[in-house]
């Protein structure tokens, strides 16, 4: 789709359209509801000497009645549903325009000891996380902030082939959001998983037959009893009889309604999601095995959870005092529906996580595949595993304006270590992030914010944004010293490509000069690849001794007294800055 702007404006009208119909249908079904009840009314009035007569206009009316009445229930699912699809392409469309900063900022998924999701704003107002983030699910969600700080360089190419398949289906995606944000989910899957594996069931095997055998006896019963065979008080008889039998389990009976009360929509929802992944056509390696982890080999998934989903209901309805006296005393009910319920548990309850596991896994890679379709301009990075690390033709960050983004070519090989220089804005850490960004993506199987790139998998560390810490008594420059320890023990273990803002910005500028300096030749002698960013000219004569490392500069320059800049990436050694100009220029000195 070379236009995915078009695309939503073009199906808000449509899903626009539809609301307005099913609302005047829905408007037409309650005005027939109104007619067949007077109708119904009158013409029992009007009969009423004939009763035969009265009774069949009576059933009809209540039989045409019900039926519109689940018509109009129909028809209001649907203008849910397509009200739904309304706000998902608003939403599109807003974001589009930029936006989107009062969406879930994932604050919770915030973790300053992790390898660069903190320093990079992958989480938090404006970050990464905020922009792509579509989840309806609260599993699908931490599956999203999973995939985003996985770190993970294999399979790559066969996540690249997913998202790509699903950037292809925006209809299917927006159905399966529409449908899972219908139901407001109240329990956790992880809560629900752990009470289906520890749940104990109370009702003995013969309850698998007594509650039919029960019921006939019941029926036989209550026919002799209208026919006068036999006395009329043994009805009531057999029902004390029935609730007694019932009452026996009554405690445990409620104990489980409880529980089931409180997951029962979980499970109408995810059996909706099942069944669309389970009719959609896939043809990607992940794709495909996610579908073949839902299916078995007599029913579907989607199925197997309608079916706890009824027993689910059917046990829910006992607070109908009707259905609670008569229901349990004659034809025992609750122990029929309870035994289901424990049965499918005692079948299905092993399979429950993977089945929740495929469902938010969907959740959350039709984030990533509309990622993919919003942003056709981007590339999927060609995976080379002998080539340079990063080698980016018009690489830029994927969150700023196309229209004002000032892109840069970037190669950098294996083992190479790039010095970083420039003024005050001219624009160090927002490269940084790109790069950063580009390796994040790129690993997790995202198209990137360039016109190409040719990527040489890498995990990724960084050192950008320390804080000191009150709670832990420690100061800013411990704090640093702490995080280029990690990076220095995590290299060790195994490649990682480093980036690095402004290091041990904590003591004097001769100190920092001086342990910049050596803390750089050490990466390089560890055969690290990497960037850092400094204001330190000094640091920049490391390239005169080591080969692999090389400088790199933002330049800014005066002109007619106003700072201007150009944001593009330079060879070389920045020679302007503009600390003193602006102090000047805003009258602070």
């Amino acid at each position: 789709m070379k236009n995915p702007l078009a695309y939503y404006e073009k199906h808000l009208e449509i899903y626009n359209q539809e609301v307005k119909a099913l609302y005047k249908k829905m408007t037409a079904l309650s005005l027939y509801r109104s007619l067949v009840f007077v109708f119904t009314g009158f013409g029992i009035y009007t009969f009423f000497g004939n009763w035969q007569l009265a009774v069949f206009i009576g059933i009809l009316g209540i039989a045409i009645f019900l039926y519109l009445l689940s018509k109009y229930n129909d028809i209001k699912a649907k203008r849910r549903f397509n009200e739904a699809l309304v706000v998902i392409n608003e939403d599109e469309i807003e974001i589009a325009s930029g936006n989107f900063h009062h969406r879930d900022a994932g604050l919770q998924f915030q973790d300053p000891n992790h390898f660069y999701s903190l320093d990079i704003d992958l989480f938090g107002r404006g970050s990464f996380f905020q922009f792509i983030n579509r989840t309806t699910i609260n599993e699908g969600t931490q599956k999203l902030s999973e995939a985003l700080k996985a770190n993970q360089i294999n399979d790559i190419v066969s996540r690249q082939d997913a998202i790509k398949e699903l950037s292809s289906k925006p209809q299917w995606r927006q159905h399966y959001s529409a449908t899972s944000s219908l139901v407001s989910i109240e329990t956790p899957a992880k809560q629900i998983i752990n009470w289906l594996h520890n749940y104990k069931p109370f009702l003995p095997r013969i309850f698998k037959w007594l509650p039919l055998a029960f019921s006939l006896g019941s029926i036989t019963v209550i026919v002799l009893g209208v026919f006068n065979i036999i006395n009329a008080v043994f009805i009531g008889s057999w029902l004390v009889l029935g609730l007694g039998i019932s009452g026996l389990y009554l405690k445990k009976i409620n104990e489980l309604a409880s529980n089931t009360d409180k997951v029962k929509d979980t499970f109408r929802q995810y059996a909706s999601l099942l069944k669309l992944i389970e009719n959609e056509s896939f043809s990607s390696d992940i794709l495909k095995q996610k579908q073949e982890q839902i299916q078995q080999e007599e029913k579907k998934a989607s199925d197997i959870f309608k079916e706890l989903s009824k027993a689910m209901d059917a046990l829910d309805n006992r607070i109908n005092l009707i259905s609670l006296v008569l229901g349990n005393g004659y034809f025992l009910l609750d122990i029929k529906n309870s035994f289901l319920v424990e049965q499918w548990i005692k079948e299905h309850a092993n399979k429950v996580a993977d089945w929740f596991e495929v469902v938010s896994f969907f959740d959350a890679y039709n984030s990533l595949g509309n990622f993919a379709f919003n942003h056709p301009e981007f590339v999927f990075p060609i995976i080379e595993t002998d080539s340079s690390v990063i080698k980016a033709e018009s690489l830029g960050h994927p969150l700023l304006n196309k229209n004002k983004r000032i892109d840069s070519d970037l190669t950098i090989e294996n083992e190479q270590f790039f010095i970083v220089t420039g003024a005050n804005m001219a624009g160090k850490s927002t490269f940084l992030r790109t790069v950063s960004l580009h390796i994040v993506m790129a690993n997790v199987g995202l198209p990137v914010c360039a016109k190409s790139s040719n990527y040489s998998p890498v995990k990724l560390i960084t050192s950008m944004r320390t804080t000191d810490s009150l709670t832990d008594d420690s100061s800013y420059f411990f704090s640093e010293l702490t995080r280029l320890k990690y990076i220095v023990d995590a290299i060790e273990k195994e490649p990682y490509f480093i980036v690095l803002d402004e290091i041990l910005k904590g003591t004097n500028s001769t100190d920092k000069a001086i342990g910049s300096r050596k803390f750089v030749e050490k990466l390089v002698a560890s055969n690290a690849t990497g960037i850092i960013a400094t204001h330190d000219l000094s640091l920049c004569d490391i390239e005169k001794d080591l080969e692999d490392v090389k400088n790199y500069y933002f330049d800014a320059e005066i002109i007619n007294d106003e700072l201007y800049f150009d944001y593009k990436l330079k060879q070389g050694i920045c020679k302007n800055m503009n600390a003193s100009f602006l102090l000047k220029k805003m009258n602070i000195v």
